[in-house]
């Protein structure tokens, strides 16, 4: 009878697919029009891109919750009924409902939600930071846990197999197809979860039918009791929180589908999950007084027949949940990049589709690292307490931003103390519960999201640093002595047009090496001299610029304004800019050497990207002093200045000027004969 329940579920859920399937286009491609309407196709491609982590949470939870004691009902269904609540209080309530409503033009993410609130206090940079890093940590776990914990169930068939060396395997494959971008094979995701998450429901139901007495742990006093008179309620508390792992993927893939899709898929994705949860709950309570003995319930509570085909869907989901992790991880990164919070690496699209990027750095190191966790703790259950106490850090972080912003949008405080004291009260909590499992794992996420947040805020600080530090002149002092060189037969051309970065925010100023790298290294004849500054907006995709002409046709100014997820290809759009003066008659872009000239030839172009080293007359600090000399052993890592802002580099000249950072004063030295 089982079976043939089971068949039927199977054949009406499929046959829903195959209609809706009909319906599905290239998410990449829905535009902004799309994502602000829930629609069948966009609730599927959330599904697919958005709620593989959280997902494949019942692979793990249920046993984790047990773990190697006698299995107790009281234990069971209060662990089951705090599963509910807190995909409730906490997926629900503070992700689904209040922080999708934080989107920066439509953007979301822990890095969004701090370009929203930064420029409301300095200290806010550390929970990003911090929130940041424990992040890039899900994405070196989340692959090692989602795959290993679907592999193991293969010991069902075979108790002896060694799933290590599979693991291992699939984990490589996937990254070492990442140069590809996952276009092709994202346009399967959602699909390949809708039947993921129909197989969780059915066989949720199949079991609650055996015992539907389960479902009165939706009551609260379950979780009452639990946390009151059950010895070790806070280590089953750090189980319970796995179930909640991907709600901040969630929020960070705001963009790629939009909230109403989002929230109508949440609502299909979170009764299956508690359908599955409670079924799990079910089977477990029929051992009453046994021990797991290393079986899992997810797959014990599948019909025997069915567990292979089981294995093979947890094992897709796993590396679906995987592939969002990963994406996510190079956008996070990208976006990290761009806030000053991160080593400028290099970054590719494999296609030109919104969203697409491969950082050839960052796939290594989480492939490295996710090898090497799994081969640290060799089982997905070992791997639980690190995993839940980086998410935990995450949301802490999440919820502090969360609350500035909520003041940015003049929230009365009575309202703001509210949510801080629920979700302090909540996130503590599972805070606190995970950080029991020290010991057992968890620290291993303080070693690598501590290393990834020390880099990110030295890096912050050594720029912020580099930045205060620069000196700036009036530039209208120098504008008529630019002038005159420009006119110098006398002085040997350097380029027809040269070109500046200059970090200066208005046209008045301008950076005292420059002014030395034009008239002192070297003096720099030119017919046009141009000074690009690009400006970081706190929006996501903001792309345009504006022309100051300090010296007409001899010296020009332009600002780019750009959004902190476009990639400043300053090479392409600075082309562009050219293009337009030169077609409104603003600048003149022929040749200005006689025999090209009057053949109509373009002149050429040459940038000079000064790259500043420490002097060896800085005087710092002991704090800043360790800033900047780490600052500079982490140098290597970053790319090169004039591979960091995409210009050609045939026509670059890179000149080293010494940054002096508080200079020793009052030196005291005689003349001796």
């Amino acid at each position: 009878m089982t079976k043939a329940k089971l068949s039927i579920a199977w054949y009406i859920s499929l046959k829903r697919l195959v209609s809706i399937l009909k319906l599905v286009p290239n998410h990449y491609s829905m535009s902004k029009n799309d994502l602000s309407k829930a629609s069948l196709a966009g609730i599927l491609v959330s599904m697919g891109i958005i709620f593989g982590d959280i997902g494949t949470s019942p692979l793990y939870v249920l046993r984790s919750i047990v773990g190697n004691t006698p299995v107790d009902k009281d234990l069971v269904m209060g662990g089951v009924s705090a599963v509910f609540w807190t995909l409730t209080l906490v997926t629900t309530l503070k992700y689904v409902v209040l922080l999708l409503e934080a989107d920066n033009k439509g953007e979301g993410g822990i890095f969004s939600l701090f370009a929203l609130v930064r420029r409301r206090a300095k200290w806010l940079v550390f929970p990003a930071l911090i929130g940041g890093a424990t992040l890039l940590a899900e994405g070196l776990i989340t692959p090692a846990i989602s795959v290993s914990a679907a592999i193991e169930g293969l010991r069902i068939v075979n108790p002896e197999i060694p799933t290590v060396p599979i693991v291992i395997a699939i984990i490589v494959a996937l990254f070492s197809f990442q140069f590809l971008g996952t276009n092709r094979v994202g346009k399967s995701f959602g699909p390949i979860m809708f039947c993921w998450f129909t197989m969780l429901a059915v066989i949720g139901i199949l079991q609650i039918s055996n015992a539907p007495e389960v479902l009165a742990a939706i009551n609260p006093w379950y979780v009452y009791w639990l946390l009151t008179h059950h010895p070790e309620s806070l280590w089953i508390l750090g189980a319970v929180f796995l179930c909640t792992t991907g709600a901040e993927a969630l929020y960070s893939d705001l963009g790629h589908c939009g909230k109403s899709n989002i929230r109508y898929a949440w609502g299909l994705v979170k009764i299956s999950l508690l359908l599955n949860y409670f079924g799990q709950a079910a089977w477990v309570c029929s051992l009453e007084g046994e021990l797991l003995a290393g079986r899992n319930p997810f797959f014990e509570a599948m019909p025997r027949w069915f567990v292979p085909i089981g294995i093979m869907m947890a094992t897709s989901a796993a590396i679906i949940a995987s592939q969002a992790l990963i994406s996510g991880s190079f956008t996070l990164v990208a976006e990290a990049m761009r806030l000053y919070l991160f080593p400028k690496l290099k970054i590719s699209y494999p296609s030109e589709l919104r969203g697409q990027m491969y950082l050839p750095f960052m796939n290594l190191f989480l492939c490295v690292g996710c090898i090497g966790v799994v081969l640290y703790f060799q089982e997905s259950s070992k791997m639980e307490a690190a995993y839940g106490l980086s998410i935990t850090i995450t949301m802490l972080m999440t919820t502090t931003l969360f609350a500035a912003y909520l003041r940015r949008k003049r929230v009365s405080w009575w309202i703001v103390g509210s949510y801080l004291a629920l979700y302090y009260t909540i996130d503590g909590a599972f805070f606190f519960a995970n950080l029991l499992k020290f010991a057992h794992g968890g620290y291993v996420t303080f070693f690598i999201a501590g290393a990834l947040a020390i880099a990110m805020w030295i890096w912050f600080t050594a720029s912020k640093l580099k930045r205060e530090y620069t000196e700036f002149v009036d530039f209208s002092e120098y504008l008529p002595k630019l002038k005159d060189l420009a006119e110098d037969q006398s002085v040997a051309k350097y380029s027809t047009h040269l070109v500046y970065m200059t970090g200066a925010s208005i046209p008045e100023l301008i950076e005292s090496k420059i002014i030395y790298s034009i008239f002192r290294k070297r003096p720099k004849r030119a017919d046009v001299y141009w000074f690009l500054h690009v400006h970081v907006l706190d929006e996501p995709y903001g792309l345009e610029y504006k022309v100051t002409h300090l010296i007409q046709n001899q010296a020009i100014r332009v600002d780019f304004n750009l959004g902190f997820r476009v990639e400043p290809r300053i090479n392409v759009f600075f082309r562009k800019v050219v293009e337009d003066l030169a077609k409104s008659g603003e600048v003149d872009m022929l040749s200005r050497y006689k025999s090209l000239r009057k053949h109509e030839l373009p002149g050429d172009f040459r940038f000079v990207v000064l790259e500043k080293t420490l002097a060896a007359e800085s005087a710092l600090p002991p704090v800043q002093n360790f800033v900047m000399r780490a600052y500079y052993f982490l140098k290597p890592i970053s790319l090169s200045e004039e591979k960091s802002f995409g210009l050609d580099t045939s026509s670059v000249v890179s000149e080293k000027v010494p940054l002096v950072i508080s200079p020793m004063k009052d030196v005291q030295i005689e003349r001796v004969v």
